[in-house]
C-alpha cells in the first residue's frame, strides 16, 4: 500500500486515473493562460519597441513641449500622478480599513442599516469611473469650490477607490480564523486589544495587497481627470494640494490624438513608464503578501 506522505504524491497518485473530461478542462486552462500570456508579451513588446528611443533621462526631466516633440518630455505628468497616488492612499487607505473593521468586528449584521451599508458599498465598486468624475466635477469642484487642482483630483479618486480598499481589507479580517478571537477573549483581553495585536497583524498581507492593487488602478485612470477638466499639457511641476496639475493617462492621451510621429513615440515612452510604476507597486504587494503572510 502506497503512503501519502505529501499532498503532492496523492495528487501525483490520483491523477492517473482521471476522466477524459478533467485532461480537456486542464488543456483549456493552460491554453487560456498562454493567450493571456502571449497577447500581454506582445503588446509589452510594441510599446517598448516603438517607444525605445525615447526611454532616456530628457523622458523625465524636460517638460511637455508642442513645437519640440523630438525633447519633449513627461516630467509634469509623472510628478502630478505621484502627487495624487500619494494623497489618495493618505485619505482612502485608513478610512477604508477603518470602515472594514467596523463592519467586521463590530457591527451587527442582523440591522438593516448595517445591512444597506454592505450593499452600497458593493454596488459602488462597480460604478464606472466617469460616473465618479461627474461627482467631483458637480460637488467637489463647483460645489465645494476647490477648483481644478491637486485636491479635487485626489478626493475624486479616493471615492473611486474606497469601496475596493473596504471590500480588499474585509476579506483579508475574515480570513483570520475565528479561533484566533476567541483565545484571545478567553484569555482576558479586550475587543479591541484582539484587533489590534491578533486580527489585523495576521490580516495585514490581504489588506497590503488589497490596497497597493487599488492604487494600482488609480494610477492608470483618465476618464475622472477628463470629466475634471484637467489640463492635458501643463508645463509645470504642482507645488501643492491647491495647485493645477495633470497626470500621466491624461498626457499619454493627449500624445496619442497629435499626428505627428514624434508625440506617438512619446507617448509609447510614456506607457513604459507607467507601467515600470505599476509593476513596482504590484511588486511592492506581492513582497508585502510573502514577506508577512501567515499560514494557520
Amino acid at each position: 500500500m502506497a503512503i501519502l506522505s505529501t499532498p503532492r504524491s496523492a495528487v501525483q497518485l490520483a491523477s492517473k486515473g482521471r476522466p477524459l473530461k478533467e485532461h480537456l478542462f486542464r488543456i483549456a486552462l493552460l491554453a487560456s493562460l498562454a493567450i493571456a500570456l502571449a497577447f500581454l508579451a506582445m503588446l509589452l513588446f510594441y510599446v517598448v519597441e516603438k517607444g525605445w528611443p525615447r526611454l532616456n533621462s530628457m523622458l523625465w526631466e524636460n517638460q511637455p513641449s508642442i513645437r519640440r516633440p523630438e525633447t519633449s518630455g513627461i516630467q509634469s505628468g509623472i510628478l502630478g500622478t505621484l502627487w495624487i497616488i500619494a494623497l489618495t492612499a493618505v485619505m482612502a487607505l485608513p478610512t477604508g480599513i477603518l470602515a472594514a473593521i467596523y463592519l467586521e468586528e463590530y457591527a451587527d449584521r442582523t440591522k438593516w442599516y448595517n445591512k444597506l451599508i454592505e450593499l452600497n458599498i458593493s454596488n459602488l465598486a462597480a460604478v464606472p469611473s466617469i460616473v465618479y468624475g461627474i461627482l467631483g466635477l458637480g460637488i467637489i469642484a463647483r460645489w465645494l469650490q476647490f477648483g481644478f487642482t491637486v485636491m479635487t483630483g485626489a478626493v475624486t479618486i479616493s471615492l473611486l477607490v474606497l469601496p475596493i480598499v473596504i471590500i480588499s481589507a474585509r476579506e483579508a479580517i475574515r480570513a483570520v480564523p475565528p479561533s484566533i478571537r476567541e483565545g484571545s477573549l478567553a484569555l482576558g483581553a479586550t475587543q479591541w486589544q484582539t484587533i489590534y495585536r491578533q486580527v489585523l497583524p495576521a490580516s495585514i498581507p490581504g489588506i497590503a495587497t488589497g490596497s497597493i492593487l487599488a492604487l494600482s488602478r488609480a494610477i492608470g485612470e483618465a476618464a475622472p481627470f477628463l470629466m475634471l477638466g484637467a489640463a492635458t499639457l501643463v508645463r509645470f511641476n504642482p507645488e501643492g494640494i491647491w495647485s493645477s496639475f495633470t497626470v500621466l493617462p491624461l498626457q499619454i492621451y493627449s500624445f496619442i490624438s497629435r499626428p505627428q510621429e514624434e508625440f506617438s513615440i512619446l507617448a509609447s515612452a510614456a506607457i513604459v513608464i507607467l507601467l515600470a510604476i505599476l509593476l513596482l507597486m504590484n511588486s511592492v504587494a506581492i513582497w508585502l503578501r510573502n514577506r508577512y503572510q501567515k499560514r494557520w
